[in-house]
């Protein structure tokens, strides 16, 4: 009777623990409606995806995107299909950060929703050799090459530079670094990455 009771009381916590969840999942792809429009359902595709590809769970994913979505479509002048494959890019970019510098992923998400906000005071948690300064970030961008010739990027400029752009730098850094593709790779080969993936 023991086990009966302690079988149920756990059964019934993982009942409400699926329906708070699937509630948070139901308003979340709303706001991804939203925003995205059209290209809600990639957005969609995507984070039933991030298990694998971020570490993440779909309401995690889709939480970050939407934090910073109305910064990432104002940049691409509204293309929502270009932003949900740039909003993408910058969470796996995040998850392959923490996985290989062992930061913390909120403290880089909050980084990211920073940057979407034109505030670099941040940009240190990525572990990258910048500062959190709006300077560090214009010699970021410089530095990935992304602007090719079209502008030098200073302190007083880099508000200028949208952050779709800023994603495509920080990947080019990441790329330089050897960041890139590590939570895949983590995911496949290695045992906290199995549970991680497992978890999320």
């Amino acid at each position: 009777m023991a086990a009966v009771g302690t079988a149920a009381t756990g059964l019934t916590a993982i009942t409400k623990s699926a329906i708070s969840n699937y509630g948070e999942y139901e308003q979340l792809v709303g706001g991804v409606e939203t925003l995205f429009k059209d290209s809600a359902d990639i957005v969609q595709q995507y984070a039933s995806e991030a298990f694998r590809t971020t570490g993440l769970n779909a309401n995690e994913y889709m939480s970050t995107v939407t934090s910073f979505s109305a910064s990432l479509l104002q940049g691409l002048n509204g293309d929502t299909a270009s932003a949900a494959e740039k909003a993408n890019k910058a969470l796996v970019q995040m998850s392959d950060n923490a996985n290989k510098m062992g930061s913390d992923m909120s403290s880089i998400q909050a980084a990211y929703q920073g940057f979407a906000k034109q505030n670099y005071t941040m940009l240190d948690n990525l572990k990258l050799g910048y500062g959190g300064t709006a300077s560090e970030m214009a010699r970021l961008v410089n530095e990935s090459g992304v602007l090719g010739d079209s502008m030098e990027v200073t302190a007083e400029t880099v508000k200028n530079v949208s952050f779709d752009q800023l994603i495509d730098a920080i990947g080019v850094v990441q790329d330089r670094m050897e960041i890139t593709g590590t939570t895949a790779k983590e995911a496949a080969s290695t045992l906290q990455g199995s549970f991680s993936t497992m978890k999320a």
